[in-house]
């Protein structure tokens, strides 16, 4: 029997909100209006998955070779057939772009996604959504809007999801992601809204199901884990594979967690938490 998912706020990223804004300042560079050929290992890779009902991108936000990359995918799938629809964190649960003829413009798709600029700098996505739209398949959201979080925040029945060993490491990583600056007594409310995320995006995935085409999910990588995040949501019978795009070596907690790892070149060092430690708490807000 498919296992209920509960219709909850619609998912984001392990960041929070000032630590992401400051990872996606206009000042990033701009991706090319056509990617580069995929390269030799990603593309045999996806040949021996034909008949995968969703393929789950994970990404580094400050990575632009990863929007590369998945742009590069997006195309791969739509010139042969493949690919049934994009869903993608960078927008709420609800919102997509069907019904919208394959030469829509950017502000037509913006509107039907109800894109949050402040959030999730355009001319960074731009080309992925936009390779999906010019090809006629429909790109949804798959976020949690922010007006279902605090119900997520108060559903203690989202702790049992997880087993207690995966809670844990859930709960790291989140206090990870807000750079030791969530009180304690927030950290559970903000893990049940990473999980509400996660379960969003695998209902807009599942949503989207088309017999013999793949879903591509974009998101960040920690929401593509397969011991934490949206495959964990998803039923016995559909088939899914994981592909994580690491700026540099990837940790080996992430290798063993995807079906597949894409490389790219490492960023250059940065401490994205040192603006933060200086206004305490409350600068790491929820997203």
């Amino acid at each position: 029997m498919r296992p209920t998912i509960p219709r909850l706020p619609r998912p984001g990223s392990l960041l929070p909100p000032l630590l992401l804004a400051l990872l996606l300042l206009p000042g990033c560079s701009a991706l090319p209006s056509a990617p580069p050929p995929l390269d030799a290992a990603w593309q045999a890779q996806l040949e021996r998955w034909p008949a995968v009902d969703a393929l789950l991108l994970g990404e580094q936000h400050d990575a632009a070779a990863h929007q590369r990359w998945q742009q590069g995918t997006v195309r791969w799938l739509a010139e042969r057939g493949r690919l049934a629809a994009l869903v993608v964190e960078m927008a709420d649960a609800g919102q997509g772009t069907d019904g919208l003829p394959p030469d829509a413009g950017a502000a037509q798709v913006r509107a039907a996604l109800r894109w949050n600029e402040d959030a999730w700098p355009w001319q960074r996505y731009a080309p992925v959504v936009m390779a999906a739209v010019a090809a006629g398949v429909p790109v949804r959201g798959g976020n949690l809007p922010r007006s279902r979080m605090r119900a997520a925040m108060q559903d203690a029945a989202l702790d049992a999801h997880l087993p207690p060993a995966a809670l844990a490491l859930q709960r790291e990583a989140i206090a990870e992601g807000h750079c030791g600056l969530l009180p304690q007594d927030r950290l559970m409310p903000m893990v049940r809204v990473q999980l509400a995320r996660d379960a969003s995006m695998a209902q807009a995935v599942l949503d989207a199901r088309q017999s013999g085409r793949t879903v591509l999910l974009v998101a960040g990588f920690g929401h593509v884990r397969r011991d934490l995040g949206v495959p964990t949501w998803l039923p016995a019978w559909f088939t899914s594979k994981t592909a994580i795009a690491q700026a540099g070596k990837a940790p080996s907690a992430i290798e063993s967690e995807a079906n597949y790892i894409h490389a790219t070149p490492a960023l250059a060092p940065q401490d994205y938490c040192a603006p933060l430690r200086g206004r305490g708490a409350g600068a790491a807000p929820m997203k």
